[in-house]
């Protein structure tokens, strides 16, 4: 593998001048680097990133954290960084943390190490005490951390109770709630949306809600055990759309009929919600959008360029499909 050295002996000048033609950092005679840049091309040397990285203290590079690659929601919301970082010029290094707070303080670490020049985060554990310490710009995305701290969110509790009043809009009496993982932010969000629809009903109990983890096989459990529970319910509003697949897949195994007996509405909007059989009826985060103003904000951060705008809530819009 050609060095730096080979490169500069080959050329007969200094590693310091290659190192000047290579940054485009400092005067090189123009015969000089013209003779630097084709030896270069035809050795096809390629600068050692890690040595660059641990010489500049930067890397060109910024990390993504997310709790779950499992959930389709993640991987989509990743494709949108890694296009906006590549544009930009930045390399991604992407860290699925299980929503696990020592995992995450690991990955923490272990990106500081690796030189990132900031960080790209979506977690209900990594606290403000842990993103100060780390001395380079940090943006929260899909979930806030604290009050301050660069953030793009959606509009959750306005979209459940857009999803919630449209299925009471479809003649639905008994509307039950598939919610998140407890202690997330927008879990929480999306169920007191639902509440604020349905809570002062006089059917309305608690025992209407369960809990979906945010997870496909958990809410096919959970599912079928409330609809057992009570079979009169015509109506779910899943707080994402991985659980309301599971929904619909634990409606399948009951004999219910799609949307005939039983209306479905998820939320997140995410490919696989348009491949399902029914196609299912979803609140449409934004979620490409939300990935290019995270990354972007960061790589202007880092960049220290002027910031007006460091907090987004953007709009959801509902989309009717098959499953009402």
């Amino acid at each position: 593998m050609t060095s730096i050295k080979d490169v500069a002996k080959l050329a007969g000048v200094s590693v310091a001048t290659v190192s000047r033609v290579l940054n485009n950092k400092g005067y090189v005679g123009v015969s000089t680097r013209e003779k630097i840049e084709k030896l270069i091309e035809e050795l096809n040397y390629k600068p050692n990133e890690v040595a660059r990285s641990l010489f500049k203290k930067q890397s060109n590079t910024i990390g993504l954290i997310v709790p779950d690659i499992m959930n389709s929601f993640f991987p989509e919301l990743a494709r949108a960084v890694e296009d906006t970082a590549a544009t930009l010029g930045f390399n991604v290094i992407l860290c699925n943390s299980d929503e696990n707070s020592e995992k995450e303080q690991t990955y923490l670490d272990v990106l500081q190490q690796k030189y990132v020049n900031g960080i790209i985060v979506s977690s209900n554990t990594i606290t403000a005490e842990q993103i100060q310490k780390l001395n380079i710009p940090v943006v929260s995305i899909d979930r806030e951390i604290s009050k301050g701290l660069p953030t793009i969110v959606v509009e959750n509790k306005k979209g459940a109770i857009t999803a919630t009043q449209f299925l009471k809009n479809k003649g639905c009496t008994r509307i039950a709630h598939i919610r998140g993982s407890d202690g997330v932010v927008n879990a929480e969000e999306r169920y007191e949306g639902y509440k604020e629809v349905v809570g002062h009903d006089e059917w309305f109990e608690e025992s209407y809600i369960v809990n979906g983890n945010y997870d496909m096989r958990t809410s096919i459990a959970a599912t079928l055990e409330l609809l057992k529970r009570h079979p009169e319910i015509d109506g779910i509003f899943a707080a994402n759309d991985l659980m309301a697949i599971g929904a619909i897949k634990a409606a399948y195994q009951l004999d219910i009929k799609i949307p005939e007996q039983l209306s479905i509405v998820g939320f997140d909007g995410i490919t696989l919600s348009a491949a399902t059989t029914p196609e299912l009826t979803t609140i449409v985060q934004p979620i490409y959008e939300m990935g290019e103003i995270a990354t972007t904000m960061l790589v202007n951060l880092m960049e220290k360029k002027k910031i007006e705008k460091t907090y987004y809530k953007l709009d959801v819009e509902l989309v009717e499909r098959e499953s009402t």
